[in-house]
């Protein structure tokens, strides 16, 4: 897909190493994931091909006022974390053409990735774009990136003091099988997989020198229009009282991070020199649904663009689409598209698992703002 080291040249990469490290505890951020961290690997990968989803007004609207690639009406996880540590936003890594382009890190991350490798999908029958990769890749770009930009230095410190945002992964292993009606007592059976691969991209990064790690969990996939359509219900008792979520999908979701969570546990006693935390974008979110107007939202299930319904999302008429309804305010609805989260959502879930990470950076000199 990509050839860094056609695009690095000896004069960017002699710029960059010299370049001054004045920026305190973290000297760059590196992020993997999907389309809730991209900051425009996606749109990249597409060209000149504006029909799908991010490429197009009204994503982008908010913040940029154009289409950047991000999933949103404005910024996305990775932006807040980057302004939480003080860093510029996070470059995508197939927009950059010097290294210059990385003096503060990078972000691998590309909508529609999946955690595991996709020849575990192909050998169950479930087509996957193959375009937009897996965790496993974007750790290989990693790599690339490191020995074509440092081919003559160690770069360990650098890592050492860089910090790593590996997530959100794992929603379109779950998203796209759904999608195509395997139902989720089957899809249950890929959750130890995805905790596998999201595990030993960890080990890989930690084996390279990352000592700063944060790993998040899943959103809440019950209060997402998409599945609040696909998966809607006549039985009142699919749905929790308080938010109108579904409740099974959430249990799934919790699932997907008890896992998680254990697994984390574990990696923790076999690299106790690495700081190796789990964000809780679940709790982070969940509050929202529980008590949105006090988050200053006033249509929490409600996709800001998209189709018709209940919930605005259609299958069928994507936010941007001929005959698809944006709203006024996107600052007031929790759901952009259906599927990803508007810029404000984004602001009070990083804000939210900033503040109990906070606590957990010991040892640096800055923190997080």
């Amino acid at each position: 897909m990509l050839c860094i080291s056609t695009m690095l040249t000896t004069l960017t990469v002699l710029l960059l190493i010299s370049f001054p490290r004045s920026l305190g505890c973290y000297t760059r951020m590196f992020c993997f994931g999907d389309s809730l961290t991209d900051t425009g690997n996606f749109k990249h990968i597409l060209g000149n091909d504006t029909s799908y989803i991010a490429t197009h007004l009204p994503y982008g609207e908010t913040y940029f006022h154009r289409p950047t690639g991000r999933f949103s009406d404005g910024r996305v996880f990775a932006d807040y974390f980057a302004e939480a540590l003080g860093l510029p936003f996070p470059k995508p890594y197939l927009d950059g053409r010097t290294a210059m382009d990385f003096q503060f890190g990078a972000n691998f991350a590309v909508g529609g990735a999946t955690a595991i490798n996709h020849s575990f999908f192909k050998e169950k029958g479930i087509s996957v774009d193959p375009r937009f990769g897996f965790l496993a890749q974007q750790i290989q770009w990693f790599k690339q990136l490191l020995n074509v930009t440092y081919p003559d230095s160690d770069y360990r410190d650098i890592v050492e003091r860089s910090f790593f945002l590996v997530g959100e992964i794992g929603a379109n292993d779950y998203l796209v099988p759904s999608a195509v009606n395997i139902p989720f007592r089957d899809i249950y059976t890929f959750v130890p997989r995805v905790i596998s691969a999201i595990s030993s991209s960890i080990k890989e990064l930690i084996k390279i020198g990352a000592k700063t790690l944060v790993i998040p969990g899943l959103v809440p996939f019950g209060c997402a229009p998409v599945y609040l359509t696909m998966f809607q219900s006549r039985n009142k008792q699919d749905y929790d009282k308080k938010t109108g979520c579904i409740k099974w999908l959430n249990e799934f979701s919790n699932y997907h991070d008890k896992l998680l969570k254990k697994e984390l546990h574990k990696l923790r006693q076999l690299y106790p020199h690495a700081t190796i935390l789990y964000a809780d974008y679940y709790g982070a979110t969940i509050n929202i649904f529980k008590s949105p107007k006090s988050y200053g939202f006033d249509t929490p299930l409600v996709a800001c663009c998209g189709g018709d319904g209940p919930y605005n999302f259609s299958r069928s008429v994507n936010c941007g689409d001929a005959g698809s309804r944006v709203c006024a305010n996107p600052s007031k609805y929790v759901s952009f598209d259906g599927f990803h989260l508007t810029d404000a959502a984004n602001k009070v879930i990083v804000d939210e698992v900033v503040k109990k990470l906070h606590k957990k950076f010991t040892g640096c000199k800055r923190q997080f703002n």
